[in-house]
This record gives C-alpha cells, structure tokens and sequence, in this order.
C-alpha cells in the first residue's frame, strides 16, 4: 500500500472520490496559478493562490481555487515540503468549511434570552465599556487556531495595554505538557528535528498517539517508504487498537498511566546492560528530579543517583504495573541499545493530556538523550500538535497566562523590560504575576463573585469552550446562571459557545482574511486574502484593533505607549498614520504585515529568529531559526543545536544545548517515578473511559460536520466498545447506552470493535458531535506543572438507555 492507496483508505470512499483528484466545491476567489496543470483542468477563469491548510498541525499546503468570489476547487501543493501534493480527507474538503448555510454573519446581543442583531458599533462600544468598568476581571481565551498576527494583538491588548496577564489558550488543553517538557530539558520549547526525519528513521515508536487518522499524511511518509521496499519498523505503544496499530510490528498494550513506568524501564535497561550512550551523556546531559512540590526546573541529580532510581524498574517489575509482556519491554529497550538504528518517537495528546503529562514527556526525551539517538536526522524524539497554529500563535508568540512573544515570560524582569522596551512602555507597564490557566480561568468565571470568583467577562476568540472544555458541568455551565458574568464570543457558526453567550461577533475565516501560522516543526506559513466574508463577519484581528482603539477614545491609559501614541498605531511609508481600527480603513494596509514585524523583534532573543514578511509570501513556509546568509538570502533550519545544521551552534562543538536550564549548554535527564492516576474504574464504576478525534472530523466539528461529505462519512459520535464486554452486558451494536461518570452522563450508540478495539474494561468516544457531550463527563484533573487537564482516562459506568417507544 503507497501513500495515495493509504489516504484513499483512510478517507473512506464515503467521504471522498479520490485522494489524488481536486475536490471541487461550490466556491472560489483571487490569485496567480501556482501549477499550470490545475489551471489547465479547472479553466483559466479559476485563479489560484497558496494556503496552509485549516485544520491540524502539519501544515500541509492546499492551492486555492477561486471563481466568482467563491472556493471552487482544491488542491494538494505538488510543491510543498511537508504533504508534497497530498491532503487527508478533511483537507481535501476545507473549501467547503466556508459555506455551511448558518454562517454568523451579524454581531449578536442577548437581550430577554434571544440574541438580537446589533451593529459593530455597539458590540465594541460594549465590550470597551465592559472593560473600562472593570480591567482586572476581564479574560481573553483564544486558541491554537489564532493566526500569528490575531495571537499577537490580543496579547498586546491584554499584557501591554490592560497590564494584566488574563489570556491563556484552549491549547492549554492539548500541548501544553510538550510544553513544559521541552522547556525543562533543553530550557526552551519546541522540537529541535523536523518532519524530514520521517523519511530516514529505521523505526518509528508511537507514544499513545494514532497518526494513521490523527496525522494521515505524515503516518503515509511511512506507508510509501515501506511500498518502495524499505524497512520502517513501528512500534505502537497505546491502550487501546487503532487504524495505526493494523500497520505496526509491535503493539505494547499498556494500562492507562503507566507509560511512566515503561520509560523508566527502558532506562534501566539500557543502564543495566551498559548498553546507553556514556559518550554522548557525559558531554551533552546533567540529570535531574522533582521536588516535593513538581516545578519546572527541578532539583539536581547525580548520574549515580539516577541510576539507583530506575533500578527497580525491571522488565518484570514493569509488566505488573503495565501489563506490557516483559518480553515486548525487553524488545524496546534493546531497540533503544542499538545505535545503528535510527529512531523516531512520536507523540501528541496520549502524553499531553495527562496528570503527569510534563514527566511523561521529559522521560521521553530522556530515553533518546539516554541511548544517544539525538541530533542525526531520523534519530530524535518529536512531539506532534493538533491545531494548525499551537506552535506558531500559542507557544512562539506566547498568547499564555505566562506568557511574552519570542519565548520570554512575565516572571523575568528582564524579559518585561525588553518587551516595554520594543513596544515603547513606560516602565512597569506588563505585569509579572502570571495570569490564571485555561482551567483555573474558567473555574473563576463560573463561580460567584462573593465566592472568589473574580472573572467577570472573558472574550473567546476561535474557540468553542463550552464544549470542548472538560467537566463543562462545572467549569462553563454555572457562569450561565451567574447575573454578573458576560461571555463574548467570536466565532464563524453557532456552537455550543455561542448558544450560551451574552454577545457573538461574526468572524472571517481562513481564506476570507489574511493569515499565517506556524507549524509542529516550526515552519511558519503566510497566505493572502481570497474571498470576501459572509455579511457582516470580520476579521479576529480586526474586532481586537476596534476594541483597542474604543479603549484609547475612552480615555484608557494602558492603550496608549510612553509618548501618548496609540498602542497599535500603524504608518504608511510616507510616515502617515493608517485609521486600520476603522473598517473602512483596514484594508489600506497589511495588517497583518506590521504586527508580525513588531513581533518579528522579538524572536532574535531566544534564537527563534523569523525572516521578514516578504519572505513568507515567496516560499511555502520556513522553519525558525531563519537567518541571512553572508549573501544575502534567508536561510531556515532542519535541526536545532546540531553543528553544521543550527548556525547558532559554537564550531567544534557537535551538539550544544544553548538555552539549557543548567546554563552549560546541557539538557536534563529527568527522573520520574510511576503514579497510579486521579480516578480509577471500581465496583461503582468499572470501565476506563478515554476520549479523542476521529479521522473525519476536527475538534468540536463546528466546521467539519457542515461538510456534506464529512458528516455522512461520520454522522455521530459512538461509544467504542470491546466485544466480550458488550456480550457481559447484553449489548447489541448500534443500541443506545447511557454512559455516566462522577460528572454527568449521556445517552449515545454502542459501536462493537468498530475503527478501533479497546481492551475489556475500556471504552472510547469521540468529541466532535455536540449532540453527544462527552465533556460533561471528563475529569478536570490536571498536570501540576503545565496545568493541562486529562481528558484520556477517568472511570464510567454504561447501562441500556431505556426504551422510548416503551415510556
């Protein structure tokens, strides 16, 4: 099976007519034809332009073709590095994310419970007047999905204007313990390899993720070089069977949690045997521990010391708290000893969404630190995203609670000084008390004001909370019932958000508006604006610029710099100002272009160094650090702190860790040892319930499930369940069960073994159908240091739903 036969079959004929074809929709807009081929088959009327793609983190880049101010067709780029051509199913159908029939297309008030239409000029005059009231209780809550420059200019509203650190991102939920794993073992975030390394690795070990439908065109980089004769090992590491594990060698089923104790077992192992890389530790590792209250740099930890810890985790020790045969952990390790191989471990929110999601991560890195499977190409560990900006807005522009562009954070006065510096602030403008995370946020926001509950408006931005937050029971419903709590939301179409919000703005999507974005191997992508927007829908980055400048006519002092000028005022070259907040005005100029200029400052701090703008319109995105050559021309990097491949890398140095937490140019080797989870299954409730996305539909699938293709390819949401389980409980495919936890419970089908196999005692539902709330059931247990929650274990219970017919 090739690459082609592979994404045809995960896309389902259902859903698509051919992966290699051009999906026509019913749409278009402007540009130059980026493949002569495309304009020959679809007409010389259809212009076409580049664009990333909308949905997750790889990046793949689509031609757009436009006719008549609509999206008519779209292509894979048969020029662009990271899909070469190809898309998945749902790529092959973002054209037609624009046009469901119930776009937003006016702003919204609620008034007597019914949302009323009012103009743009009153949605902002609120939400200035709702600010000016009470700065220190208003929120933002954004996203992974925030292009770039929207990313940025709500920071600055936030943390240089309000002098306040209320935003974090509903990336919070999903990344944020790569986060935290990259900075605590090599002082600074984000994969040092690249994609590039799924084209040379011997083996591919898969850390509880499903890339087969989570990441299909990256899992097919693999299935074409296996078609060509080459041998890819896969190990698939996961608790339960998936589309991934029909293609992998070896399959280690382990108990949920445990993934702790199996990355302590490949240390002691390669340790035992003398069989790690003492050549590359000595020279490029320290070693490193938690403290009695988990922090981000720990404690340090002697070579010895380590040694002694992982001591007991024995294959055979490790099996009874796993469940993995000690053989298959025997078979990883000595995968791990042999240094002719090169290995690839990857991962996203199996080890993300976790209670010890930060260490689960940090031993991963461990493991390739360890063995010495560092820094060659195809040899390395990386960590995958799910939203097509996380890296990009979130983690490199840092729209955190935490957070300042570049990498610097509000806790360092330095780092303060230098962003009053490059915005122009008086001094102790930005804050140094971090702000509240996604979780803690939104906790305060649904808790009355007399009981500490001191959020009282949050403005979401490309985001839907209200369904994808875990226990929404308790973190979004109560805000509801709260007479002082006003829910601003910005989004493209109704969603379990916007139904329970006090004012909804219409927003432009994707090609509707100017963009980049950046993806998991930090490949910063830029495209233009193609089509015009339904009705009266607008640009997020726009919305923010108009609140701002509300904010400067009402007299706040934070929107204005030192010298009295407005905080996002942008110049013409002859050096007049362009009015950009005024709608009418916000095309005189890139907008875009002149925020990402002033955040482009930033980036040459932490050696994060972004090439100018132009660079981005010319080429299909490049990977950070981008520096100019002695002749002139930007070049990007593959891999970072290897000699020959980082130029900010000593000579005669090979590796050198430059940001490292122990300043030595070291990273960390981090011990951990295994935790039972927060919440077990029992007698009251006995399953292991584990939540995630399905092949068809992305996140919430607010915009997926408007696709025709993509909703009848996957109608529902289901619960997946083990066939011997079904059969103790007398349950039939397709019948309605209720599912229920300590939280809530919900009625949904029973789908036996179907893409999927969980184990006896274990199910799995998808979260992307709002009829079936899966979130009203998750545990809001999360990760001491990222503070991300665990949506992939907690205990259930299933019983028949009764029958209607019969009430």
């Amino acid at each position: 099976m090739d690459r082609r036969e592979f994404l045809r079959f995960t896309a389902m004929t259902a859903a698509t007519a051919a992966a290699s074809r051009v999906a026509l929709a019913q749409a278009p807009g402007p540009t130059v034809a980026l493949d002569p081929a495309l304009a020959q088959r679809m007409g010389a009327d259809v212009r076409w332009d580049k664009a990333p793609c909308r949905f997750c983190g790889t990046g793949c880049h689509v031609q757009v073709g436009v006719r008549g101010g609509r999206v008519v067709a779209i292509a894979g780029d048969q020029l662009a590095p990271v899909n070469r051509g190809l898309l998945c199913v749902k790529g092959y159908h973002v054209g037609l994310a624009l046009y469901g029939s119930d776009r937003l297309t006016r702003p919204m008030l609620k008034r007597n419970g019914r949302h009323e239409p009012i103009t743009w000029v009153e949605a902002v005059d609120i939400i200035a007047r709702r600010i000016m009231a009470r700065p220190a209780s208003f929120a933002v809550y954004g996203s992974g999905q925030w292009t770039i420059p929207e990313g940025f200019a709500a920071l600055k509203l936030v943390k240089a204007g309000l002098g306040t650190n209320l935003i974090d991102p509903n990336a919070r939920l999903c990344m944020a313990s790569a986060v935290t794993g990259f900075l605590s073992t090599y002082g600074v975030d984000e994969p040092a390899a690249c994609f590039d390394d799924l084209d040379r690795a011997d083996a591919v070990v898969l850390w509880g993720n499903n890339p087969a439908e989570m990441h299909p065109v990256l899992f097919s980089r693999i299935v074409d070089r296996r078609a060509r004769g080459e041998r890819v090992d896969l190990i698939d590491i996961g608790t339960r069977r998936t589309r991934t594990t029909a293609f992998a060698q070896h399959f280690l089923q382990f108990k949920p949690n445990t993934d702790l104790a199996i990355a302590n077992c490949i240390a002691q192992q390669l340790l035992a045997s003398g069989r790690h890389d003492p050549r590359f530790v000595e020279r490029f590792c320290n070693f490193r521990q938690d403290t009695a209250q988990p922090s981000l740099n720990g404690a340090p930890l002697t070579f010895a010391q380590y040694r002694q810890r992982v001591a007991r985790y024995t294959p055979e020790y490790t099996e009874r708290i796993s469940g993995v045969p000690a053989r298959d952990l025997r078979m990883l390790a000595d995968l791990f000893a042999d240094r002719s191989k090169r290995i690839v471990s990857l991962w996203c929110m199996g080890m993300n969404q976790h209670t010890r999601g930060t260490a689960i991560n940090r031993m991963v890195h461990g493991v390739h630190l360890l063995s010495g499977h560092w820094g060659r190409p195809g040899d390395g560990p990386q960590s995958l995203t799910g939203q097509p900006s996380a890296c990009g807005t979130v983690r490199e522009v840092g729209t955190t609670a935490n957070g300042l562009p570049g990498g610097l954070v509000v806790t360092n006065a330095e780092h303060r000084h230098e962003a009053e510096e490059l915005w122009h602030l008086p001094p102790g403008r930005i804050s140094g008390t971090p702000g509240h995370h996604a979780v803690e946020l939104w906790r305060r926001f649904s808790t009355a004001a007399a009981e500490g509950g001191d959020i009282s408006t949050i403005w979401v931005q490309v985001t839907n909370p209200g369904q994808s937050l875990p226990n929404v029971n308790k973190l979004f419903k109560p805000s509801r019932a709260l007479p002082d709590k006003f829910l601003i939301v910005s989004d493209v179409y109704p969603t379990a958000t916007t139904r329970d919000a006090d004012l909804i703005l219409p927003s432009a999507m994707w090609v509707e508006k100017n963009g980049m974005t950046g993806n998991s191997e930090r490949r910063t992508q830029q495209w233009f604006k193609m089509v015009d927007p339904p009705g009266e829908a607008r640009p997020d980055v726009w919305q923010t610029l108009a609140v701002a400048h509300r904010l400067f006519e009402l007299g706040h002092p934070g929107m204005r710099d030192r010298d009295g000028r407005f905080l996002f005022a942008m110049t013409r070259p002859d050096g007049t100002e362009v009015p950009a907040w005024d709608w009418a005005h916000f095309h005189d100029v890139n907008v875009d272009e002149k925020l990402f200029e002033d955040y482009r400052r930033f980036t040459s701090i932490k050696h994060k160094n972004l090439a100018p703008y132009g660079e981005y319109v010319r080429h299909r995105g490049l990977r950070w650090p981008v520096v100019q050559d002695r002749a002139g021309a930007w070049r990007e990097t593959r891999y970072r702190f290897v000699e020959g491949e980082d130029p900010f890398v000593a000579a005669g140095r090979g590796v050198q860790f430059y940001h490292s937490v122990t300043r030595d140019d070291k990273a960390l080797i981090w011990f951990h040892d295994y935790e039972p989870p927060p919440e077990s299954p029992d007698a009251e409730y006995p399953f292991w319930l584990c939540t995630g996305r399905v092949l068809e539909h992305w996140h919430t699938g607010s915009m997926t499930m408007r696709v025709p293709q993509l909703r009848r390819a996957m109608p529902q949401a289901y619960l997946e369940m083990n066939r011997e389980d079904a059969q103790r409980l007398r349950l039939q495919d397709g019948q309605r069960v209720v599912l229920e936890t300590r939280r809530g419970a919900i009625t949904l089908p029973v789908w036996i073994e179907g893409r999927g196999a969980p184990p006896p005692g274990s199910v799995f539902v998808p979260f992307f159908d709002e009829r079936v709330p899966i979130n009203e059931l998750t545990l809001e247990a999360h990760d001491p240091i990222s503070k991300q929650p665990d949506y992939k274990k907690c205990a259930a219970r299933i019983r028949p739903a009764a029958d209607p017919e019969r009430r």
